[in-house]
């Protein structure tokens, strides 16, 4: 099947990192228009995108070959390229194990993302006045939280990759999540499945190529 894919996103935005992940793993070309969402007050809310995007939000995917479609929410995104372009799946087969890896990918990017993202911290700052050491100690508490029990649950995968000898859709919701907290100085010694994953995800050609630093309009 061909088709026009054309990606919203910001380079350091997690959500748009598990997209670019995700396109990359199946192979798929596309399109990307940055929305910065510091410059200008941020662009997410200017009335061109606004009109694209009511959430106001990165990324958004629109997909020209099925009518103009426009989907936002990474995860939503996800699930709509596996059913589209199924093949390479980002999901397991089997129904227990491709559920364990939506519980996993929705705890990442449901419960500890939303909780550390770009606005959260801005509205902590300017708002209500919290201070950066302040706001780092929020940052890395939930974080830390949120990670261990990811690490728990890897446990279900043992040595492997959430399919095997490959990545998919829990690996894209993963290294995301991972980086964030690097830049934030998070302590992840406790969680060397999460680590060894992350170093195996890192060598791939996929995830080189999505990473934030090499984007067009990193900065």
């Amino acid at each position: 099947m061909s088709t026009e894919l054309t990606l919203y996103g910001y380079w350091r935005s997690s959500a748009a990192y598990r997209v670019r992940i995700a396109l990359n793993l199946k192979g798929l070309a596309y399109r990307q228009v940055p929305v910065h969402l510091v410059k200008d007050g941020g662009q997410q809310r200017a009335a061109d995108y606004r009109a694209l995007n009511p959430q106001q939000l990165v990324p958004l995917l629109v997909d020209e070959a099925n009518g103009s479609a426009r989907i936002s929410q990474s995860l939503a995104i996800l699930e709509y390229l596996e059913e589209v372009f199924p093949v390479p799946a980002l999901l397991p087969a089997d129904p227990v194990e491709r559920a364990q890896v939506r519980s996993l990918a929705m705890h990442i990017a449901c419960e500890i993302h939303p909780l550390n993202n770009l606005r959260v911290l801005q509205y902590l700052s300017a708002e209500l006045g919290v201070d950066d050491e302040a706001k780092n100690a929020w940052y890395q508490h939930w974080v830390s939280q949120g990670l261990a029990a990811v690490e728990q649950g890897l446990e279900t995968f043992g040595d492997k990759l959430s399919l095997n000898d490959r990545p998919g859709y829990l690996e894209a919701c993963l290294v995301p999540q991972v980086y964030n907290a690097r830049r934030f100085a998070c302590d992840l010694a406790a969680y060397p499945r999460i680590l060894e994953i992350v170093a195996r995800c890192e060598t791939l050609p996929a995830f080189q190529q999505a990473a934030p630093e090499v984007q067009p309009d990193a900065q």
